[in-house]
This record gives C-alpha cells, sequence and structure tokens, in this order.
C-alpha cells in the first residue's frame, strides 16, 4: 500500500511540474528599467510608453521589471527573470545595461536584446555585439543644439545647463546647447550670449532632490532664464524651481510640456519610435537587425524639438524658423560637435574666439 502511494504521489508531482511548465507564458517584449521607474517622465517612461503603445496594437504580452539596485549583477538578475518568464525580446534602455548585455546575450542565445544608447561591452571596455542584440545610439548634441538656438531665437541669453551625471548622451547633450545658442547668437549679430563656467554643472545624480532645486532656484535667482537639465528624474527638481522663480527650464529625451508649464521645450530622442521601428522589423518582417549598431540623427528623425500647439511655447521663435534650422541639421549643412575639443573649433569657425565656460571633457 505503501509502496503504491508513494508512485501515486510521485505520478501526481510530475504532471503538477508538466502543468506548471505549461502555465509559462512563451513569447513577448520584456522591458528592464535604469535608474528610476517607467513614470520617471523621462528615458524609462519614453522608451516603455513606446513597447506598451506597440504590444497593446499587436496584441503581444509586455511586462517590464525593476532592478532592485544598479548593479550588473541585478540588471543580468532581471534579465534571467524575464527569460525564466518565457520574455524572448528584452529591451534595456540606457548605457549602465552594456556590461549586463554583452553577458546575456551569450547566456540566452534564442533571446533578442535592444539597448538604446548603449552597446555590449564586458569590463576591460571590449565591445561585441552578437546577433541577437540591436544597438541604438541618438545624436544627442544635434538635439542639445536644437534646444540652444531656439532658446537665443526667443530672446533668451542668460543660459544654465544641469546634467545628471558627466557620461557620453550628457555630454554631447551639452555640449550641442552650447553650439546651438552662440550659433544663434551670431546669427543674430548683436546678441551676447552669457553663459559662465558655474552655471555649467553635473548633478552626479539621476534622481530628484531639494538639493538641486535650490541650486536651480539660485541661478534664476541670480539672472538666469532658461536652464536646460538633461538629467532625468533630476530635472523635475529644476522644473520645480522654475515654477517658483517663474522661469523657463528645457526638458530632456521626452516631450515634457505636460509636466510644467515651466518646460519651454525639450531636446527629444525619438526613443518610443526607434523600439518600436526595430520590433516591427521583427516582428512583421522577420529581420531582427542585430549584431549591429544603428546612429539616429536629425537625417533618421531620431532627434527633435516637439511641435505640437500643446508642447510649442515660444511666442518670438517660429516653427518656420525651427524646420529650417532642423533642415540644415538633417542634410549636414550644419555639422554640429559631439566634445568639447570639436566644440571650440565650431566657435571658432563661426567667430566665437573664446568662452567662459569650462565643460568637463567626458569623449562620447
Amino acid at each position: 500500500m505503501k509502496k503504491l502511494l508513494s508512485l501515486f504521489l510521485a505520478v501526481m508531482l510530475v504532471f503538477t511540474l508538466a502543468a506548471c511548465a505549461d502555465d509559462t507564458e512563451e513569447g513577448g517584449i520584456a522591458m528592464i528599467t535604469d535608474y528610476g521607474d517607467i513614470d520617471d517622465e523621462s528615458f524609462n517612461q519614453g522608451t516603455w510608453e513606446g513597447i506598451v503603445e506597440y504590444a497593446e496594437e499587436n496584441d503581444i504580452r509586455h511586462e517590464y521589471y525593476r532592478p532592485s539596485e544598479v548593479s550588473d549583477a541585478e540588471y543580468i538578475n532581471s534579465i534571467d527573470m524575464a527569460v525564466a518568464d518565457g520574455f524572448d525580446i528584452i529591451v534595456t534602455p540606457g548605457f549602465l545595461f552594456e556590461p549586463a548585455i554583452y553577458e546575456s546575450q551569450y547566456n540566452h542565445p534564442d533571446v533578442k536584446f535592444i539597448i538604446l544608447d548603449g552597446e555590449p561591452r564586458d569590463e576591460d571596455e571590449e565591445t561585441d555585439i552578437a546577433d541577437n542584440t540591436a544597438a541604438i545610439y541618438y545624436d544627442e548634441h544635434e538635439s542639445g543644439f536644437l534646444a540652444g538656438y531656439a532658446a537665443v531665437k526667443e530672446g533668451l541669453t542668460d543660459l544654465g545647463y544641469m546634467g545628471g551625471m558627466a557620461v557620453p548622451a550628457v555630454v554631447r547633450f551639452g555640449v550641442g546647447f552650447i553650439a546651438g545658442a552662440y550659433y544663434a547668437a551670431e546669427e543674430e549679430e548683436d546678441v551676447t550670449i552669457n553663459f559662465p563656467d558655474n552655471r555649467y554643472t553635473y548633478l552626479d545624480s539621476f534622481d530628484p532632490s531639494d538639493e538641486f532645486e535650490a541650486r536651480a532656484a539660485g541661478w534664476y535667482e541670480g539672472g538666469t532664464e532658461v536652464i536646460f537639465a538633461a538629467a532625468g528624474g533630476a530635472g523635475t527638481s529644476v522644473m520645480s524651481a522654475a515654477g517658483d522663480e517663474d522661469a523657463w527650464m528645457i526638458g530632456v529625451d521626452v516631450d515634457q510640456s505636460a509636466e510644467s508649464e515651466t518646460v519651454l521645450t525639450s531636446a527629444k530622442k525619438a526613443l518610443a519610435e526607434s523600439v518600436q521601428f526595430v520590433l516591427d522589423q521583427h516582428y512583421q518582417d522577420d529581420d531582427f537587425p542585430g549584431g549591429q549598431i544603428d546612429y539616429l540623427s536629425a537625417t533618421e528623425d531620431g532627434v527633435a524639438l516637439p511641435t505640437d500647439d500643446e508642447a510649442w511655447r515660444f511666442e518670438e521663435f517660429t516653427i518656420e524658423q525651427y524646420e529650417a534650422i532642423f533642415d540644415e541639421l538633417a542634410d549636414s549643412t550644419i555639422e554640429v560637435p559631439s566634445n568639447y575639443d570639436d566644440l571650440t573649433d565650431f566657435l571658432s569657425d563661426i567667430g566665437v574666439d573664446e568662452i567662459d565656460i569650462e565643460a568637463e571633457t567626458v569623449e562620447p
């Protein structure tokens, strides 16, 4: 009797495990968040909204995973969880995922990976992109250029820049912002830019804080008219300060105009659109663009300022002027610098021999 009971229990266990295995759904899109959550009003949110829109339109299972900490080990753990849950396309927004994707693309050769603003890179900074990984970069310096140009054309000449961390994308935003502002000033001929070196800083964080709000408020009280905050969630601190001081700020990554009336414009990257493009290649064309890196500039509509009626808060700078300068970037009539050395040459070429600002040099 005991033997029969043991045999019965063993058989039931096998059926139970099989049923559990059958309950695991297969396929779908998972996103692993970077700093913050999917409502960070910036990089995570823009990427996630693109995934949700595409997945719902095409009836595809989708989910996001938020790592418990910012570390390679925890990123890899979150990826492993998504794979164990049956997801076969994993999207990772941000360069911090480079080591995790480097390892995971080989650990899970049947899973497709999309990394934004980075490429698979090991601890020795060696890069290798496998056939199951697609990498996308954006020309943030062009987006920053458009923001700086627009601000000065609007008549704002006392400028500030707050970057989250001195990482390549954030550096490019700032360098482009300087280039665009001075380019617009030279076009106007009689405009003088006030952009001192103590109004260009990196916060060493992408999280909001009272300290950052107080610092931004101090800048505004000192005469700064607009601050470009390429700082992720920390940008909300600048928004709050701008609201208190009746001043302007410039958002980043996505159209942030709905978040605050203080947002003059936003230096956008086509996060949602670029992810949807890769997803469409996979699902509709059965042609996942693995093993390659795409660089999205104004030429590919990879960067821009928002032009919707609700987001356009310029009174002097017109959409026609915006489209004209955008076209000059798109057809390479204007080649925007992406690092400080090239910025110096760019400014010299347009007749600006010296500026006060000392941008921190971090090569893209």
